[in-house]
């Protein structure tokens, strides 16, 4: 075996195992009633309260077609105090956002995450399991097909390669599966950038 392949071999293993000890964290933490700890103000409320206009968006449009209003007039957004992005709570599929994130990070991510989110409502909505970890993060097909809403709304918005790259690179992401996510996507960059 490849010195290369036995890298890789040991950085998805890594990606996954994190995977794994926060989702299983998170689901200990829910069931025993924890994860309320980590609200801001203990209380969900409406995603068009805190994501205006996002129903006229054509980008959620495409996502959710004829039901747009309907889906996010009953989608719900919990601000969470701890780090982290956002995601969907697998539970009943419901919007988590990190407070700082929503007040610190950058507009164009915070959008684009949004988006890519929203897909995940949807995959929530038709049953699809959210978090299969028969896949690695970059392989799964809810986190492919979220990637692309998202990536095709920053090149609809005008965001470069380059600019788009550094939106996909995450910290539980090696620089090898944002070049496997990158070719996924259709993605053009040059290699010797990506060390």
């Amino acid at each position: 075996m490849s010195s290369q392949v036995q890298v890789e071999r040991e950085e998805r293993a890594i990606t996954d195992w994190r995977e794994v000890v926060e989702s299983k964290i998170l689901r200990v933490a829910s069931v025993l009633g924890l994860d309320r700890i980590g609200r801001a103000g203990g209380s969900m409320h409406p995603f068009i309260e805190y994501f205006k206009g996002f129903e006229k968006v054509q980008a959620v449009r495409e996502i959710f077609g004829d039901r747009t209003e309907d889906v996010l007039g009953s989608l719900k957004v919990e601000l969470m105090w701890i780090g982290g992005y956002m995601w969907v709570s697998s539970r009943d599929g419901h919007l988590a956002v990190s407070a700082r994130y929503l007040n610190e990070g950058d507009r164009v991510d915070i959008y684009l995450d949004v988006i890519h989110e929203l897909v995940h409502v949807k995959q929530f909505l038709e049953g699809k399991e959210l978090f299969d970890h028969d896949y690695s993060y970059v392989e799964r097909p809810t986190e492919i097909e979220a990637y692309r809403f998202a990536v095709r709304e920053a090149r609809r918005i005008g965001l470069s390669e380059k600019r788009i790259l550094e939106y996909l690179k995450t910290e539980w992401m090696t620089n090898q599966d944002l070049k496997k996510l990158a070719k996924t996507l259709n993605i053009k960059h040059p290699s010797q950038n990506m060390h």
